[in-house]
């Protein structure tokens, strides 16, 4: 499997976060080199897992995947999600104890543009990971991960809750929305709860608008500021006034393992939700984004251009993360100002080649589990669990 002993050289810095849970398991993440995928994969490194990762391409250049040297510490399968047969022989080949599934078209203008991709890569890539599933009997624990996208936004001011109701208006939010009441589906008809305890355990998880370093992907908003900052041209915005849950990319991920590491040591999360997001106030507009973005960086303005394709973009989106609160003792770390400040800084080390990346980004790790542990979080041993 890979070098998993230069992985197994980190194991001593976190393994005492999430329970422990994660030392010596097998674990397959899909998407693995998309920005959030690259981020859990180097987190789990840390954790002491074994991981094997399941992607189709590079999606970006530059891109973080590579930036963090991950393809020599993880096994790493090109793979789209689409190829049913082929992800069954990853499955069977390397018999994951957890599986993450973050495989997917992500981007709401490349929807509008290939709705048939999106909806085969983002329902049918999920229904092809739960067959897998279906057909692995090692597999244990199953993260499905879709996008707070998922609700049928009806703009109101308050943050949607786990069974308020799906549905999507564009091909992107929609493919969400399929993809979980898909998982429902296999829940209730294939993965019931048994006396036994034999069947995977499976939870899905909402969570949106997520920065953080090494994101390179088009048409997203940090993305354009930083190659805007590097041509020291302006920021081109196209709705300054949409305000979203803005959440370093450390803030679902947490919950994501958080998640996993409770579906492993009981059944009682087996079929629910879950919504990963930050506190209210640090739902803001974008232009407020922008500006302090900018700020961190140094330099920058900023200019408004509507959307040209006359696509619908939602202005308001919160969400409630109560349920997480309740049941798993989690809650976001970062203030506004913080998760921007990392991930302005990520970058500019980046630009200024001031030392190893990977490093830069495990010092970052270190720094968001610290700010956890000092605010009791008992996923990084600041609590009970």
């Amino acid at each position: 499997m890979g070098e998993w002993k230069c992985a197994m050289e980190n194991m001593g810095i976190m393994t005492h976060l999430f329970d422990n849970a994660y030392s010596g398991k097998r674990i397959l993440v899909t998407g693995h080199t998309g920005f959030k995928g690259s981020w859990l994969t180097l987190w789990l490194t840390f954790l002491g897992a074994r991981v094997v990762g399941v992607s189709a391409h590079l999606p970006s250049t530059p891109c973080n995947f590579s930036i963090l040297g991950l393809g020599d510490v993880v096994d790493n399968i090109t793979l789209d999600v689409r190829e049913l047969d082929k992800l069954k022989e990853v499955f069977h080949e390397y018999q994951p104890e957890v599986v993450f599934h973050l495989a997917a078209q992500a981007i709401v203008k490349k929807a509008y543009a290939e709705p048939k991709l999106t909806f085969e890569t983002n329902l049918g890539g999920t229904i092809n990971v739960l067959e897998c599933i279906r057909a692995t009997p090692n597999v244990r624990v199953g993260v499905i991960i879709t996008s707070d996208k998922c609700y049928q936004n009806v703009e109101w001011t308050w943050g949607y809750r786990e069974n308020d109701r799906l549905g999507g208006d564009d091909p992107y939010s929609a493919s969400k929305a399929c993809s979980e009441i898909a998982c429902q589906a296999y829940i209730r008809s294939f993965f019931r709860k048994s006396e036994g305890g034999t069947s995977p355990r499976l939870a899905t998880t909402r969570a949106g608008n997520v920065i953080g370093g090494g994101d390179w992907a088009e048409d997203r908003i940090i993305p354009d500021c930083v190659r805007a900052l590097v041509r020291k041209e302006d920021i081109v915005i196209r709705n300054p006034n949409a305000t979203r849950p803005w959440q370093h990319v450390l803030e679902p991920l947490s919950g994501y393992l958080w998640l996993g590491a409770k579906l492993m040591q009981s059944d009682k999360l087996h079929g629910e939700a879950f919504n990963f997001g930050p506190d209210q106030k640090v739902n803001q507009p974008v232009r407020e984004l922008i500006k302090l973005f900018a700020d961190y960086w140094g330099y920058g303005g900023w200019r408004h251009e509507g959307t040209s394709g006359g696509e619908k973009e939602n202005t308001l989106l919160k969400l409630s993360c109560d349920k997480a609160l309740h049941y798993l003792s989690w809650h976001s770390v970062l203030t506004f100002y913080d998760t921007v400040r990392l991930t302005a800084e990520w970058y500019k080390s980046y630009y200024s080649h001031n030392g190893s990346m990977f490093d830069y980004s495990k010092k970052q790790i270190e720094y968001f589990a610290s700010e956890a542990k000092s605010q009791r979080l008992p996923w990084a041993g600041g609590g009970d669990s």
